[in-house]
């Protein structure tokens, strides 16, 4: 009885050690970085508001007249520009995408624990966690 186990064993040892491994595929498609693309303006000005105001914000500026979209950008172009001296730099506008988008995900972290928390004792238990994510199948 020993021997046929062995022998079963090895079999399956050598099977392994000898196989091909598979060919890896890719599951995720990948573009060349924003930064490599020629800018459009026509077309991908939905990316540079979310980008510049942060997507709950950019959403906002869809609703304004371009009158008030204007004033309102120019209130933003003013604390954009941290020297104060009428221009902004590459590395004004770089610090304030940094905010923008730190803010937006602050703001979604805030949102996401809140839909979690569902006894609101802030705290996230694992049940918690369960029932928020998977409930519907559940």
């Amino acid at each position: 009885m020993r021997f046929p186990r062995l022998l079963l064993c090895v079999g399956v040892w050598v099977l392994c050690g000898s196989a091909k491994p598979t060919e890896r595929k890719e599951r995720v498609v990948r573009e060349a970085p924003l930064s490599a693309r020629e800018h459009d303006d026509a077309q991908s000005f939905d990316y540079d508001h979310d980008a510049f105001l942060g997507a709950d914000e950019a959403k906002s500026f869809d609703q304004l007249t371009p009158e008030e979209s204007k004033e309102r950008l120019g209130k933003i172009v003013g604390k954009i520009d941290e020297d104060g001296d009428g221009f902004v730099t590459v590395e004004e506008l770089k610090a304030w995408i940094k905010f923008a988008q730190k803010r937006w995900i602050y703001e979604d972290v805030e949102r996401q624990w809140k839909g979690h928390d569902l006894n609101e004792d802030g705290l996230v238990s694992w049940e918690e966690y369960k029932n928020a994510t998977y409930g519907y199948i559940l």
